[in-house]
């Protein structure tokens, strides 16, 4: 047996292995700052991040939205960013692997990338010209470059004296092009976030300097007893940032209040118009208490709130440009509203005719929009879901027909109208808690928007039910509490609720998915009493 020892297999393949993978990371990164970079010029939703999400938002089926919303909330565009974040990444160091090899075929993979962001950016709904696919395009033509050089000097003979290594390469070219790809990138990092904090600058700037005026119309004070005084109850106003909110923009747009326009046009519409926001201002303001429910929120779901809502009433605007709903001869039967980030909703023009206390909103709870919730103006319509009614950073108003058009969400198989259920939550006891026997306090809130909420009862396992004290109602559009004070006794129990509108009509025990027109069934909670 030989004492001598084996050499190592070949260190310097392993090394420039591992270092062709950084390759494809360090190009990744320089593809990402020259692209926002130029994003921040072009405008910020052509970014190939936002586009590529904001296409797989558009393809992702129904069911996967769904699972994403109840999974992750509002943080669910986060985790779809980063999911794409992290699949750039792998490819990225699987492309610097095979370019180390095939250098050319590496570097072309690379701009194959920048192809398919350039095409989910022109394929986006709010896109309206190619410069969406230069940010793709350059950012590729940046990192391909950078990748072959990189590769390069893996494949480039030293410069260095060395010993006997075989394997020798341009360990000094490849540090000084590395280190000043990596500080390029960080300065076109920090230049993408300098322009995009400029853009956005007159945005937040024309909000800031807004000073609502009051409505000619005020809502009636809040009745005393709206609230429920018990712990864990919901709060009868929900704070702005505490609403929820669901859409689809992975970018929140900020829109310059002083340069906003919303256009009124379509079928029927014998005046059209174009708006400005001091247009709106001058015209009379409405406030009213509403409270919105999202067709994702599941029995029992976070997604519904209550705001006191300042705008202009936006039948009289309709009326004003000649619209008349179907009932008296229009020939219009769809609103669609369009938002500056390509999102399309249909309204049904009888339901913003009908008298309801339909608006475009401009204030939430005494102060501006806020940019997550439709700054400068969103729209809004008491007893519809929003994804039929809410229209945030809306631009555009066309009447139609629903022949004749489907908007978003339509075409991914949800339903054209969509009045809200009636609906019931227990907010406390927690799902789960384990209170004291005794009495216990059980609170929670109801909802039949435009139609009012009755009666609520709750029931303890199977047994019979029993009504619940309601609070007092503020209006019909909003959501009613309630309160029972249940006399419980030691085991697991379950609390289940119920609630009647002001039809008569009993919420439903069947249940349903939100898929196609909203969630139904009761609201249950498992608890042990102590």
């Amino acid at each position: 047996m030989s004492d001598e020892k084996k050499k190592p297999r070949n260190p310097g393949r392993r090394t420039r292995l591992a270092l062709s993978a950084l390759s494809g990371l360090l190009a990744a990164l320089a593809a990402l700052a020259a692209a926002e970079s130029v994003a921040a010029v072009v405008r910020p939703q052509a970014g190939p991040v936002v586009a590529v999400g904001g296409a797989a938002i558009d393809r992702t089926p129904i069911a996967v939205k769904d699972w994403a919303i109840r999974h992750f909330g509002t943080d669910d565009k986060l985790v779809l960013q980063c999911g794409i974040l992290a699949l750039l990444a792998l490819f990225a160091l699987a492309l610097g692997v095979l370019a180390l090899r095939h250098r050319r075929i590496g570097a072309a993979g690379v701009l194959l990338f920048g192809v398919l962001g350039a095409v989910a950016a022109t394929s986006r709904p709010d896109s309206s010209s190619f410069a969406d696919a230069l940010p793709s395009i350059l950012g590729a033509v940046t990192a391909a470059l950078l990748l072959y050089a990189l590769i390069g000097r893996l494949l480039a003979p030293s410069r260095e004296p060395t010993t006997n290594e075989p394997d020798g390469w341009d360990r000094r070219g490849f540090v000084i092009t590395a280190i000043a790809a990596a500080a390029a990138s960080a300065g076109a990092g920090v230049l993408g976030r300098a322009l995009n904090g400029s853009s956005s600058q007159k945005a937040v700037a024309s909000r800031n300097n807004l000073k609502l005026p009051p409505p000619n119309s005020r809502a009636p004070a809040v009745p005393r007893g709206a609230q429920v005084r018990v712990a864990g109850a919901s709060t009868f106003i929900t704070p702005n940032n505490e609403f929820y909110r669901v859409d689809t923009a992975l970018v929140v747009p900020k829109v310059d209040a002083t340069a906003w326009r919303l256009r009124i046009h379509g079928d029927g519409v014998r005046r059209p118009v174009t708006l400005s926001f001091d247009d709106l201002l001058r015209r009379e303001l409405i406030e009213r208490d509403i409270t919105l429910t999202c067709v994702s929120n599941e029995i029992g779901g976070p997604y519904v709130g209550n705001a006191r809502w300042i705008g202009v009433r936006l039948a009289d605007l309709l009326a004003e440009c000649g619209v008349a709903p179907p009932s008296r001869g229009g020939p219009a039967d769809q609103l669609v509203a369009r938002s500056v980030d390509g999102m399309t909703i249909g309204s049904p023009v009888e339901d913003v005719m009908d008298g309801r206390d339909a608006m475009l909103a401009i204030g939430m709870n005494g102060q501006p929009l806020p940019f997550d919730h439709g700054f400068p103006v969103r729209m809004l319509v008491p007893g519809l879901y929003g994804y039929v009614s809410a229209c945030k950073w809306i631009k555009d108003i066309e009447l139609t027909t629903f022949d004749a058009y489907d908007s978003y969400w339509v075409k991914r198989d949800w339903a054209e109208a969509a009045p809200i259920k009636t609906q019931s939550r227990i907010d406390t006891p927690k799902p789960f808690a384990r209170p004291e026997a005794g009495t216990v306090m059980v609170a929670g809130v109801a909802w039949a928007q435009h139609r009012g909420i009755d009666r609520v009862e709750v029931r303890v396992d199977d047994g019979p039910w029993q009504e619940a004290t309601l609070a007092a109602e503020d209006s019909y559009d909003t959501w009613r509490q309630w309160s029972y004070a249940w006399q419980a006794t030691k085991g697991g129990r379950t609390l289940t609720v119920r609630a009647t509108d002001r039809t008569g009509e009993v919420q439903t025990d069947t249940r349903a998915r939100t898929v196609p027109d909203g969630a139904s069934g009761w609201h249950s909670v498992v608890v042990t009493v102590e």
